[in-house]
């Protein structure tokens, strides 16, 4: 058992998303150089200095997007979780979670807190098939494990 533990910790990540963001990055900036090099600007070739400017913010901010979507991922320790998603990253101790829910046609799993909200996890994703719900498993086992009691049944 003691040799499941560090398994067990593991940091949820995202399998295809961070596939998919590497590849998309990858395009964006390679788009954007060629883009830069080969467009009619004033004078001559290139863009001029404004135009460079906008298009490296606009690159720039595309980038960041792809970037954070591909690292989104779920920390667990023996105290809490530390998710990290699209926008926002929140840390919930064991306790303020109630459930963990990730069925057919939800694209990610979802933890039901204690307070009535639920909490979506991006980290384990539908996309990534079986390897996601062996991991929505393992993060259900960590939830029993530690989370809140719940009332007997019946």
């Amino acid at each position: 058992m003691a040799g499941d533990v560090p398994t067990l910790y593991a940091p949820f990540r995202p399998r295809m998303t961070r596939a998919v963001g590497g590849v998309v990055g990858g395009l964006l900036a390679v788009g954007g150089v060629v883009l830069w090099l080969t467009s009619p600007g004033a004078p001559g070739t290139g863009y001029d200095a404004v135009n460079t400017a906008g298009l490296l913010v606009v690159l720039g901010l595309a980038l960041a997007l792809v970037w954070r979507h591909a690292t989104v991922h779920a920390l667990v320790t023996p105290e809490g979780i530390r998710v990290r998603n699209l926008v926002h990253t929140t840390v919930l101790g064991w306790r303020q979670i109630e459930g963990v829910r990730f069925g057919s046609g939800q694209p990610w799993v979802s933890l039901d807190l204690v307070d009535g909200n639920e909490l979506a996890v991006m980290a384990v994703q539908s996309a990534d098939g079986p390897f996601a719900t062996q991991e929505a498993r393992r993060l259900a086992t960590l939830v029993d494990a530690h989370g809140a009691p719940r009332p007997p049944a019946g």
